[in-house]
């Protein structure tokens, strides 16, 4: 990997309060793909490295990245030791989804909100809709009683409106964003990141509200995990998941596999005893794998696999086949979903050049049906691609550092949804070609950087053109303002919520589109102030973010009256535009004391969503101005507290204000709207940690959520029921265990 001049590294890696040796710890050349980890005793080996000057990381998850200098000599072995702090909270970690490529937290151009796995343990999480609520700005709320559609939401913008990214590449489509929160396990995210407000000019169409970057694990060591958690609700009903991770490493690290699984299956949940759910049965296994080689010292290819089989049901009658039941919403999906990527940097980390290709597909067979309609059976192909190449050049600028981003993308998607007994047959093809620059110059006290990304669209006549422009300034030590604006765009092809189709009033809604539905254009700013301080043991991180987006020709959802066969038509039209503003605030403060640990994290969201002319999406309704199902206040609590060594105590909450929300006529006489009541979601866990032996660890968890057990008390009922009227906590109070084995 390096060429052969004996010249070798060695030491060892110490926790700078507790002075123990740290095993598993990352080490690595800067700008190389040479490294390895400490042993079990905390010492490492680093052979044939490049001579003459280098620097060293040393990373590790909960832990400050250290970079040490080193002259390396040839036929030399030289001892470098390393005392590393821990930071509980990760202020200062490196992200990828700012910019398109590495760079430190503090000093991105826009703030990005990083969700680990420590996030999805100390929650007990099953799936990545559960954590989303867990940040600033972001809201998942169920939309659908009978599938359990859930819906994320940035900024008081619906799902719609955010880009969800795996491994940075757009592969999410409109069919996969349905249930594509629910479908992706916990077990296979090493973190999430988050950027909110307009990130068109990066990653295309669609990123207006936010970007939700899913960043998968990576092999770094030889180690095994398993674990399993079991949820019981008041109802006897279960919520059953169990994950097994395993990583391989060759022994010269060159090649490295990690592997995953997880299976969950969930009974469903009447709250009501009505015979009909408000939570469906649920029965998805996810299994896959992430590998790297290492081609040389400065090149690396990647490729990614995962396969997802996915079903749910809900309804009455659950046990019959659903033309039987009154009401039946079931899914089998069969998603197959890869990767591969090359990336080569130059020795003297200048020239950075990457290629990459994504492909998703989902197979889908669907029934949504009432009165026992035959039908309501359908079926859905979808496939979506992306493939693209990008180059960085790094160079010097004055006393800034310059860094020059180019690439081209192609994206892909080829839908066909089938409903003949409803006469929907739907074939789609989008066909997109991108291609963006951006410039940034950045100092250690401020950075400035402009971009753009030109695409043309096949349901477009002009190509799109979408700027970006940010500002970066550290006044002083530790204080971090922002600010920053850009534009996005969606096409006219919005078939995203048609692809989900809901139960009123024994029959069923359906959407057509406008024939004149034009493009829907935005414009975002947003102005921040970051706030990082450390005082004794404890670290303290303060963020204000003001944000302003403005829709214009906004899309909206109209109803239209009923078909000869009853079914409830919809149009999505244009409205003349639409602005969402508010304030976003998020304090983290952690402690490492002698005697006792803690972490307290809390995020608030001040916001209104209004259209600038009023609407009426009903007959029987007034005309008014603010969105539906959009609070104006919503808010997240966690503390985990470490009161004596291996025992942590968790405690969460979720605050949703009041908000609007549609009631379509069947169980009520006419279309109405209601303005819900307030929630907040309690939840707790207790763990503990048992050593067995060196470094193998079980740990014992046990918990409950929705302590308060507050769940919507207004439930439709029966039939006739509206299975879209479902808002506010998504589960009831559910007591859980669990057990994980860490080998």
């Amino acid at each position: 990997m390096a060429a052969q001049y004996d010249a070798h590294l060695t030491g060892h890696v110490l926790d700078e309060c507790t002075g123990e040796h740290l095993p598993y710890v990352n080490v690595q050349v800067k700008g190389t793909n040479i490294g390895t980890v400490t042993d079990e005793s905390g010492h490492y080996l680093l052979q044939d490295l490049p001579i003459g000057h280098q620097t060293i990381l040393f990373s590790y998850v909960g832990y400050e990245t250290l970079e040490l200098p080193v002259n390396m000599e040839a036929d030399r072995t030289i001892e470098l030791k390393a005392t590393i702090h821990e930071v509980s909270q990760q202020l200062n970690g490196v992200v990828v989804t700012a910019n398109r490529y590495a760079t430190k937290r503090q000093e991105a151009a826009t703030i990005v909100n990083v969700m680990s796995p420590k996030l999805f343990e100390t929650t007990a999480v099953a799936c990545m809709a559960e954590a989303m609520s867990f940040q600033p700005g972001l809201r998942v709320e169920n939309s659908c009683s009978n599938c359990g559609k859930t819906d994320l939401r940035i900024n008081g913008l619906q799902g719609q409106y955010t880009q969800i990214l795996m491994d940075s590449r757009p592969v999410f489509s409109s069919m996969a964003s349905v249930y594509g929160l629910e479908q992706v396990p916990a077990a296979m995210i090493d973190r999430i990141e988050v950027v909110r407000g307009g990130g068109s000019a990066m990653y295309g169409a669609n990123a207006i509200a936010g970007v939700v970057n899913i960043i998968t694990k990576e092999p770094v060591r030889n180690f095994i995990n398993i674990s399993n958690s079991t949820h019981i609700n008041e109802h006897a009903g279960y919520d059953i998941h169990t994950d097994l991770n395993a990583s391989v490493m060759s022994e010269n690290r060159k090649i490295g596999a990690y592997l995953f699984a997880s299976h969950r299956t969930r009974s469903p949940y009447d709250r009501d005893l009505d015979g009909y759910s408000e939570v469906p049965q649920l029965r998805a296994t996810t299994a896959g794998t992430r590998l790297f080689f290492k081609t040389s010292a400065y090149s690396k290819l990647t490729a990614e696999y995962h396969h997802t089989t996915d079903y749910r049901r809900g309804g009455n009658l659950i046990e019959l086949e659903p033309h039987k039941a009154d009401i039946a919403e079931q899914l089998r999906h069969n998603i197959d979903a890869g990767s591969l990527a090359f990336d080569w940097y130059s020795q003297d980390n200048r020239h950075f050049l990457s290629a990459y290709s994504a492909m998703q597909h989902i197979g889908r067979e669907s029934y949504f049906g009432t009165a026992q309609d035959l039908n309501a059976y359908g079926r859905s192909s979808d496939l979506t691609s992306n493939t693209g190449l990008q180059y960085r050049f790094s160079y010097p600028c004055g006393a800034a550092q310059g860094d020059l981003t180019v690439g081209a993308e192609y994206n892909y998607n080829g839908l066909h949804d089938q409903m003949l007994g409803y006469n929907r047959d739907i074939v789609q093809n989008v066909h997109v070609v991108g291609a963006y620059a951006q410039n940034e110059w950045k100092t250690e006290q401020w950075s400035v950087l402009a971009g753009a990304r030109v695409e043309k669209h096949n349901f477009l006549r002009q190509p799109v053109v979408a700027p970006r422009a940010t500002f970066r300034y550290t006044p002083l030590s530790g204080l971090v303002l922002r600010a920053g604006y850009s534009s996005g765009y969606r096409a006219p092809q919005a078939y995203d919520e048609d692809l989900h189709v809901a139960a009123v009033g024994g029959n069923v809604s359906l959407i057509t589109l406008d024939p004149n539905l034009k493009p829907e254009y935005s414009h975002s700013a947003t102005l921040s102030a970051d706030w990082y301080h450390s005082f004794g043991p404890c670290e303290l991180n303060l963020t204000a973010e003001g944000f302003y987006t403005y829709l214009q020709d906004v899309f909206f959802l109209r109803e239209e009256g009923s078909d000869a066969a009853g079914n409830i038509l919809f149009t999505r039209t244009n409205a003349h535009g639409a602005w969402v503003g508010g304030l976003n605030i998020e304090g983290k403060l952690s402690c490492q004391l002698s005697t006792v640990n803690f972490q307290l994290s809390a995020g608030y969201t001040f916001q209104q969503s209004r259209y600038t002319v009023p609407l009426q999406w009903s007959a029987a309704v007034p005309a008014q101005t603010r969105m539906l199902r959009t609070p104006d206040n919503y808010g997240y609590l966690l503390f985990d507290i470490v009161p004596v060594r291996n025992f942590t105590v968790s405690i969460n909450g979720k605050a949703t204000g009041s908000m609007i929300v549609p009631h379509l006529a069947g169980y009520v006489a006419q279309d109405q709207e209601t303005v819900t009541p307030s929630f907040w979601d309690l939840g707790i866990r207790l763990a503990y940690d048992l050593h067995l032996y060196k470094h193998y660890c079980l740990c014992l968890s046990a918990g409950v959520k929705n302590v308060l057990d507050q769940y919507q008390r207004d439930l439709d009922k029966g039939p006739l029921r509206d299975a879209g009227y479902i808002y506010g906590i998504t589960t009831p109070r559910t007591w859980f265990v669990g057990l994980a084995l860490k080998i």
